[in-house]
C-alpha cells in the first residue's frame, strides 16, 4: 500500500516539474519579438532603412513565433489552476501598457498580451464547452477555422458609423479606414484603431484553441519521453521570465532608441 502512495506521490510530483521545451519555445519566441520591436524603434526613430523591419522574410517569422507564443499560452491552460485569474492579471498589465504606449505616441489598443488575457479569461468561462471536442477531432476543427478567420478578415471589409462598432470590429480582426491620430483616445469621436502591436481575435483565437487541444495531451504525458527531459540552454530561463520582459522592453529599448538619437543629433 505504501508503495502505491508512494508512486502516486511521485506521479504528481512529475507532473508540477516545468517542461524545459515549451519554456524554451516561449523564451526563443520572446527573444524574437524583442529584436524585431528593436528593429521597428531604429527604423521609425533612427532612420535605419525600413526593410530591416519588414520585408518577407522577418514578416513570416513575425507571425510564425507570435503564433508559438499564442499556441504555447493555449498549451499552459491546460496547467493552469485558474485561468480566470491568469486572464484578469494579464489583461489589467496590457491596460497599464497601452496607458504608457499612449504617452509614448506608439499606443498599443489591442497587442498581443490583450489578446492573451481575454482568451484566458473566456478559456476559463467556457473551457469545459470546448474541452468536450474529441482529442481527435479538435485539429480539424481549430486548423480549417485558423485558415478560414484570417481569409475572411482580409478579403471581407466591415465597418460601421458608430464608433464603438468600428472598434470592436477592429478587435475582432476588421481594421478600419482612416486617417489616424495617435492623440486621439478610443472613445472620442474621429479615432481611428490603429494599434502598434495588434492581434485580434481572428484568427487567433483558434491558433489559442489548438494551444489548448495540444495542452491535454502534454499535461497527461501522451508525448515521447524525449520532450519531457529535454532541456535547451538559455531560452528555457527567459521563457519563464516572458511577462515581465514584455512589460519592459519596450520602455527599455524606446529609451534607448532615444538615447542614441540624442547622441548622434
Amino acid at each position: 500500500m505504501d508503495a502505491i502512495v508512494g508512486k502516486k506521490h511521485k506521479k504528481r510530483k512529475v507532473r508540477k516539474e516545468r517542461i524545459e521545451i515549451i519554456d524554451g519555445l516561449r523564451g526563443l519566441s520572446v527573444v524574437l519579438m524583442v529584436i524585431h520591436h528593436l528593429l521597428y524603434n531604429c527604423a521609425a526613430f533612427l532612420g535605419a532603412p525600413w526593410w530591416l523591419f519588414t520585408n518577407p522574410v522577418f514578416d513570416v517569422l513575425h507571425y510564425t513565433f507570435a503564433g508559438l507564443f499564442i499556441f504555447l499560452s493555449g498549451v499552459s491552460s491546460r496547467f493552469s489552476r485558474s485561468n480566470i485569474k491568469r486572464g484578469l492579471i494579464v489583461i489589467a498589465v496590457a491596460m497599464v501598457i497601452s496607458a504608457v504606449t499612449f504617452f509614448m505616441e506608439m499606443p498599443i489598443w489591442f497587442g498581443i498580451l490583450h489578446l492573451l488575457g481575454f482568451l484566458m479569461l473566456i478559456y476559463g468561462l467556457t473551457g469545459k464547452a470546448f474541452n468536450l471536442i474529441p482529442g481527435k477531432v479538435a485539429p480539424f476543427i481549430y486548423i480549417p477555422l485558423i485558415v478560414a478567420g484570417a481569409i475572411v478578415v482580409e478579403s471581407v471589409s466591415l465597418t460601421s458609423g458608430h464608433l464603438w462598432i468600428r472598434n470592436l470590429l477592429a478587435v475582432l480582426g476588421w481594421s478600419q479606414p482612416g486617417a489616424v491620430n495617435a492623440a486621439l483616445l478610443p472613445w472620442q469621436p474621429g479615432f481611428v484603431f490603429v494599434s502598434y502591436d495588434y492581434f485580434p481575435f481572428l484568427p487567433w483565437i483558434f491558433v489559442f484553441l489548438l494551444g489548448t487541444w495540444a495542452g491535454a495531451y502534454i499535461r497527461d504525458r501522451k508525448l515521447p519521453d524525449w520532450f519531457y527531459r529535454m532541456k535547451p540552454p538559455v531560452f528555457p530561463k527567459i521563457g519563464r521570465k516572458a511577462l515581465i520582459i514584455y512589460i519592459l522592453h519596450q520602455p527599455v529599448l524606446y529609451g534607448l532608441v532615444m538615447g542614441i538619437k540624442f547622441i548622434i543629433s
